[in-house]
């Protein structure tokens, strides 16, 4: 029983005179930002002020010049995702 008690307290001492350590831990976390980008304005298509009675050659024109505005307007909004990445 001495020695049980004489174990103890040398346990006890060993614990007591060791420092704790004290460390810095760097934890990288990913953190959602919101994105902040110039909004992109839609541009008046050119085929939407188009009539039943205007010529064929008036309609085909107009999709065509719609078609490139879409393809700038697309670009636009693919450049405004791209700078939130």
């Amino acid at each position: 029983m001495k020695w049980l008690l004489i174990g103890i307290v040398v346990l006890l001492a060993g614990c007591g005179t060791r420092e704790p350590e004290v460390r810095t831990v760097r934890v990288e976390v990913p953190v959602l930002v919101p994105c902040k980008t110039k909004e992109v304005a839609v541009p008046p298509w050119a085929a939407a002020g188009l009539q039943k009675a205007d010529s064929l050659e008036v309609k085909v024109r107009a999709l065509l010049a719609e078609r490139r505005q879409r393809i700038g307007y697309e670009r636009e909004l693919v450049a405004a995702v791209e700078a939130c990445r």
